[in-house]
């Protein structure tokens, strides 16, 4: 069975006992979240298509760590006007793990 997430923006294809990197969600690791913006849920029986999400569907998963993303650089320049500008940005990002995927 597998279910189509909505959190932080973004979408995520997502099974059980997957791991995956999110925006950053409140919590210490070890604690428990219920992920209740699911799109789309598929399995054996068939695909389940929210409009626009899937009514009593919800995905439970596990914090595993809070951690944060690779430093990348911003760099803007204009050329001949002696313009730049350089910043560096550093996501917060949360690791879960998929427990279960739960259908109402």
């Amino acid at each position: 069975m597998y279910a189509v997430i909505k959190t932080g923006g973004k979408q995520y294809k997502v099974a059980k006992n997957d791991v995956l990197e999110i925006e950053r969600l409140p919590g210490e690791a070890g604690a428990t979240l219920q992920l209740d913006e699911v799109l789309l849920v598929g399995g054996e029986d068939g695909v389940t298509i929210g409009t626009p999400t899937v009514a009593g569907a919800v995905v439970n998963a596990e914090l595993v760590e809070q951690t944060r993303g690779d430093k990348i650089t911003v760099f803007k320049k204009r050329r001949r006007k002696h313009y730049r500008r350089t910043q560096g940005h550093r996501q917060d990002l949360t690791r879960i793990r998929i427990t279960d995927i739960a259908v109402g």
